[in-house]
C-alpha cells in the first residue's frame, strides 16, 4: 500500500509540473525537467526525514531559475510537494531562498 502511495505521489507530481512547464516563461521550463529529473525523491511529503540531496540534484537546483519556478506553484503541486523539503534542498545546495519571500503561497521563514 505504501508503494503505491508513492508510486501515485510520483506520478501526480510530474503530471503537475508538467502543467507547470506548460503554463510558464520558456526558462523555466529545462529547470522544470532538470528538477523532476534529479530531485523529486528529496521534495515529496512527508516533511520528515529530510534526506541531503544527491550532487546531481544540488547541480539542477544551482542552475536553476528558482524565482521563476517558485512563481509557477499552485495549490495542486502544494499538495504533491513539500515546499519545508524544497527549502531544505535549496539550502544544502547552497543557493536557499531568500526569507520572507513566497514559492507558491508558502513564505520562506526568516
Amino acid at each position: 500500500m505504501a508503494k503505491l502511495l508513492c508510486l501515485f505521489s510520483v506520478l501526480a507530481l510530474v503530471v503537475a509540473m508538467a502543467t507547470v512547464g506548460t503554463q510558464g516563461e520558456e526558462g523555466c521550463d529545462n529547470d522544470l525537467r532538470n528538477l523532476v529529473s534529479e530531485c523529486k525523491q528529496y521534495m515529496m511529503f512527508p516533511a520528515n526525514p529530510k534526506i541531503p540531496p544527491s550532487d546531481g540534484c544540488c547541480g539542477a537546483i544551482q542552475k536553476a531559475n528558482v524565482p521563476c519556478l517558485c512563481s509557477k506553484v499552485t495549490k495542486e503541486i502544494e499538495k504533491v510537494v513539500c515546499m519545508e523539503k524544497i527549502v531544505y534542498v535549496a539550502d544544502y545546495c547552497k543557493k536557499p531562498l531568500q526569507p520572507g519571500s513566497n514559492c507558491g503561497s508558502y513564505t520562506v521563514p526568516n
